[in-house]
């Protein structure tokens, strides 16, 4: 059968299930696919918090979007072109995001009297004329994929597994995705089980071949690569992205890496990235609890390591009394948040950024640290390096505030030259000196010696007690203590000198309306700004790395516009230090629903406050 190849520019595909119905593998078998065949694309991955959340019902429902190009993206997407629902709580929990003309791939099988009453559908919405304002592909995806495994020795709830393979080769067949990968993948997952492996690949081959030869798909689709910068590209999660940054940092200063890490939702993946490095120096430590972990990193940091902890926001409050020791000491140190939702044990797997007044005051006394915020998977890389690039230099405990969105999100990430990172100087104390001063500061940097322990001529106390300015000896003297106090402060503030300007992003010159993010926004915000440009708005853009300290411009680009306009999923923590530093009303828009912003509300948003003006 000859079937009708419909090129478009751009699809947004939503798979979803059940927890336990792979969702989340079919997705990333269907994006690595996606990068290898040249297609920028953004994935947005949700999930529940159980392991195996209750079967058919709403909280259990696990789904996994990605949106591919032809062209630059920035975004997983606002709403799906194509939503593939395993069970009735699939359905229902998506239905509201699909838009009119949308396809719909129904698993019929699913679709009994008690899987629709779990969710309260009181009748079969496939059936009944509710969804008629879609394109309906109503298949018995269960039953198919066990006729296509007759012929394996299989239960037929083993054979029933295979039904997410089944739907992936479906829609890789729609998409004309390269198969070559998904089945090395399948070969190499269960190569220890030859008629498992044997049998995803039939049911990934069978899916493949019904849309090769039913009735029911008349069109395929093909959306061209996308153009990129030349280079050597991969598809690349924020987690993957970070532990890379860290190996970097490690190799790029000279430095044994050491993570002192406890599993926590969503910052596990970086220990287990970290795990498998032991070749570039790294060792990773799994704790008893958080504040273990922190402790064992600090003490490497004290022996001469790059010393690492990864944590999730309730950890990070744990960490607090060991983050303050840093301060004291003066130890580099990189404190890693994934944030999620709170408080408390809050939603472990939906992403948040209201972890940023804990990050900047969260500690006892006046404790500054500086602070950084990635604002993409791949941009995580980048923003390890530069944190540990800080933290050695000027001697100090550092906060990387990534999220959930970036955490689990992925991207193509272009590999940079190892010729152009940027070097890091451990500057480490030299033996044999007399009368050594431990806090004895670098006139540029105000930093203090790093001293290695053991080394001849330079032992020295350590400890959270109060030193004297230069000896280090304990000193209870209260003009000592200022002194430090502010030394301390100045050390941090001093950064600003030390890192680039704000970049602000106004291509007319002639915006009046300037949006300000910080962290995992940047995508939605520059899909937002980009959609009021081309309906004729003028808008300015600027990101925020740095958090503390800001960009010594800050100031400057926050009074060249009449109004400014901060997105956060937070109920507005950048906008109180915007207003209480620098006296400028800035405008929040705040959102805490465990999910990223859309393009579409921002555009909404932006536009509103440029008609207002």
């Amino acid at each position: 059968m000859t079937k009708k190849v419909q090129q478009l520019d751009r699809v947004i595909i939503r798979f979803a299930g059940d927890s336990g119905d792979g969702m989340q593998l079919t997705g990333d078998r269907f994006t690595q696919e996606t990068a290898a065949f040249g297609n920028d694309l953004s994935t947005l991955p949700n999930f529940p918090a159980e392991i195996r959340a209750p079967a058919g019902t709403l909280p259990g429902v696990s789904s996994f979007q990605l949106h591919f190009a032809d062209h630059d993206i920035l975004t997983p997407g606002d709403a799906p072109n194509v939503l593939v629902a395993m069970n009735p709580a699939a359905l229902k929990a998506n239905l509201g995001d699909l838009p009119r003309g949308a396809d719909l791939i129904v698993n019929t099988d699913e679709f009994t009297k008690r899987n629709l009453a779990k969710v309260g559908y009181t009748a079969n919405p496939v059936e009944d004329a509710s969804l008629g304002e879609y394109r309906v592909h109503a298949l018995p995806l269960t039953s198919m994929t066990v006729t296509a495994l007759a012929a394996f020795e299989l239960s037929k709830k083993d054979a029933e597994r295979a039904k997410n393979m089944f739907a992936l080769g479906l829609l890789s067949w729609m998409y004309d995705r390269p198969t070559e990968g998904t089945v090395g993948f399948l070969e190499r997952k269960f190569a220890k089980k030859p008629e498992i492996m044997k049998a995803n690949i039939a049911a990934f081959q069978a899916g493949w071949s019904y849309g090769e030869t039913t009735e029911a798909f008349s069109v395929q689709y093909e959306i061209k690569p996308a153009e990129h910068d030349p280079g050597l590209y991969r598809n690349i999660t924020g987690n993957v992205a970070l532990a890379y940054g860290l190996v970097a940092a490690g190799v790029q200063s000279g430095l044994p890496l050491y993570l002192g890490s406890y599993p926590i939702t969503p910052a596990s993946d970086i220990l287990h990235e970290l795990s498998k490095h032991k070749r570039f120096g790294v060792r990773t430590f799994q704790a008893e609890d958080e504040i273990a972990a922190v402790g064992a990193a600090l003490g490497a940091s004290f022996g001469g390591s790059l010393g690492i902890t990864t944590t999730s926001g309730p950890g990070l409050a744990l960490k607090s009394e060991t983050i303050g020791l840093a301060v004291a000491t003066e130890l580099p140190l990189l404190v890693i948040d994934v944030q999620r939702a709170g408080p408390s044990t809050g939603l472990p797997t939906k992403t948040e950024q209201a972890d940023l007044l804990q990050a900047m005051h969260g500690r006892n006394g006046e404790a500054p640290v500086p602070v950084i915020a990635p604002r993409s998977p791949s941009d995580c890389f980048d923003a390890a390096l530069e944190a540990a690039r800080i933290a050695v230099t000027y001697r100090t405990p550092v906060i990387l505030l990534s999220d959930g969105y970036l955490a689990n999100g992925s991207e193509p990430w272009k590999l940079p030259d190892v010729a152009d990172l940027p070097t890091i100087e451990p500057g480490f104390a030299e033996a044999g000196q007399e009368d050594f001063q431990p806090f004895k500061r670098d006139p540029e940097t105000l930093a203090r010696p790093w001293a290695i322990p053991g080394t001849p001529g330079l032992e020295h106390r350590i400890g959270g007690l109060e030193k004297a300015d230069g000896s280090g000896n304990i000193s209870y003297d209260p003009a000592n203590h200022d002194l430090m106090t502010r030394l301390r402060q100045a050390k941090v503030d001093g950064i600003a000198a030390d890192i680039a300007p704000l970049e602000v992003d106004d291509p007319s010159g002639e915006a009046k309306v300037l949006v300000l993010g910080w962290g995992g926004t940047f995508g939605a915000i520059s899909a937002g700004v980009r959609r009021v440009r081309r309906e004729g708005g003028q808008v300015a853009q600027a990101h925020l790395r740095h958090l503390n300290p800001f960009p010594a411009n800050l100031a400057e680009v926050l009074r060249s516009y009449d109004k400014v306009v901060v997105p956060e999923i937070n109920l507005g923590q950048l906008a109180l230090l915007l207003r209480g530093r620098f006296l400028v009303d800035v405008i929040g828009y705040n959102q805490v629903r465990g999910l990223p912003f859309k393009a579409e509300e921002l555009q909404n948003v932006i536009q509103d406050v440029i008609d207002s003006e």
